[in-house]
């Protein structure tokens, strides 16, 4: 069942980031449907959190987008070559997102391990590595800067719940990645990873 944008327009992101944890995200590309199974996410809590875009309100082009109603993707650049999805949460005007920094394949695996430039025969071998990080993830899903702002209700972009349950005591909670500069927010337990 397609994630409703209830969902998303809750306020507390970080407890949405660790309920997207066993969520599948599935886009669609040239009639092709692929999917993974969320398996880390990070938190950016808006105008308060020094790691987030948005932080003391920053208003870009690009950061727009995550003042919208939640329930839509940002996605942005990230060393002018990987493509990073967010999921927009909370009201308008409260820029909360969460990053979806790694799936496990569920559909359409053939077409992410080619969209990723992996051998054939990956299959294998373990679905682990194909999207263990948030620009392969959007590699493998085919996801671009050009879909930010789709609307995750729609049918290009979407979450669903298939039923997979993560226990509370299989969450990893850990600072997050990359985000030195963020100061004492860099240690905030906003990142979310499950073996699934």
């Amino acid at each position: 069942m397609k994630l409703s944008l209830d969902f998303y327009r809750r306020s507390d992101v970080v407890q949405i980031a660790k309920e997207l944890l066993g969520k599948v995200l599935y886009t669609r590309r040239d009639g092709k449907v692929t999917g993974g199974i969320i398996t880390e996410t990070e938190a950016y809590a808006g105008i308060t959190d020094r790691a987030s875009h948005a932080f003391n309100n920053r208003r870009t082009q690009r950061t727009e987008i995550m003042y919208a109603q939640g329930g839509v993707a940002y996605v942005y650049l990230c060393y002018g070559i990987h493509h990073l999805f967010n999921v927009v949460t909370n009201r308008e005007d409260i820029p909360h997102a969460v990053l979806i920094r790694s799936i496990k394949p569920y559909s359409g695996i053939d077409t992410i391990i080619r969209r990723r430039g992996l051998p054939p025969d990956y299959l294998s071998g373990s679905k682990r590595g194909i999207c263990t990080g948030p620009g392969t993830v959007s590699q493998g899903l085919g996801i671009k800067t050009v879909d930010s702002g789709v609307d995750l209700a729609g049918s290009m972009i979407w979450i669903e719940d298939k039923g997979i349950r993560v226990q509370k005591k299989n969450i990893l909670e850990t600072p997050r990645i990359g985000v030195d500069y963020a100061g004492a927010d860099a240690l905030l337990p906003y990142r979310f990873t499950a073996e699934i």
